[in-house]
């Protein structure tokens, strides 16, 4: 915990799902310090979807930090595959987070949940509905997708991230 306190920038991964994300985070005692940090951190995939409320994986209280639902991707809609593996593109590009990244630029993506946009969607993605491809709230910013392996993009956004300033 204390590591994680004193560090210039957290980057918050996950992998797997939700629920057993959080009961790892109650654990540790780690809920509380994510909450309470005030320099930048940048969840990616599952690690954004516990930034938020509530994922209906497991019906999963998360962390609250970013006030909106995950939900579960419906396939019915638009006749997609669910889990959405592979590359898309981003759009609405509202953030320092992505300078220099162009919209329209492909990200890969591997998830059955998305976050549901808000007034703290900083860019979307288009997958039987229009969701939140990233978040900000304060210092606490969120990527739907996997920046490892979306090649430039990706990269850049990492990039973008580590220059942030507090």
């Amino acid at each position: 915990a204390e590591k994680i306190r004193a560090a210039d920038k957290v980057i918050f991964p996950g992998v797997g799902e939700a629920s057993s994300a959080m009961a790892s985070l109650r654990q540790n005692n780690l809920d509380g310090v994510i909450k309470d940090l005030q320099q930048p951190v940048l969840g990616i995939c599952v690690g954004m979807q516990l930034l938020c409320l509530h994922s209906e994986e497991n019906n999963t209280d998360c962390l609250g930090i970013v006030p909106v639902a995950v939900k579960r991707f419906v396939a019915g809609e638009g006749r997609i595959k669910i889990p959405q593996v592979g590359w898309n593109t981003i759009h609405n590009l509202q953030s320092p987070l992505f300078a220099g990244v162009q919209e329209a630029s492909y990200i890969y993506n591997v998830h059955s949940y998305y976050a549901e946009q808000s007034e703290h969607t900083i860019a979307s993605c288009h997958y039987g509905v229009e969701y939140a491809a990233a978040v900000k709230k304060d210092n606490f910013y969120g990527v739907q997708f996997h920046t490892e392996k979306s090649a430039e993009t990706g990269d850049r956004i990492i990039k973008n991230f580590l220059e942030l300033q507090p």
